[in-house]
């Protein structure tokens, strides 16, 4: 059991460290405190505490998901509307 959690939290991590390159304060800002949270964990070995550490770091990827999608909505509307109402 041990080793398909040590799967999933590399897995999650090298989504996280993927998805921290286009973060708004820089890629290095965001790096150095995805690894400063999991080394703060690592030493956690209750499977239970786990798998809700690991649903946290899913939920953190959704939020990160949302961020990119606003941006981008907000670049597409604001090169293809005009905001000039008389």
């Amino acid at each position: 059991m041990a080793n398909s959690l040590r799967s999933e939290v590399i897995k999650l991590y090298k989504n996280l460290l993927y998805l921290g390159r286009e973060y708004p304060k820089g890629a290095d800002y965001f790096r150095s405190r995805l690894k400063a949270a999991f080394l703060k964990n690592k030493d956690e070995t209750d499977p239970e505490k786990i798998k809700q550490l690991i649903a946290r770091g899913e939920f953190v990827i959704k939020e990160l998901e949302a961020l990119y999608f606003l941006r981008k909505y907000r670049a597409m509307k604001q090169r293809y509307y005009n905001d000039d109402k008389p």
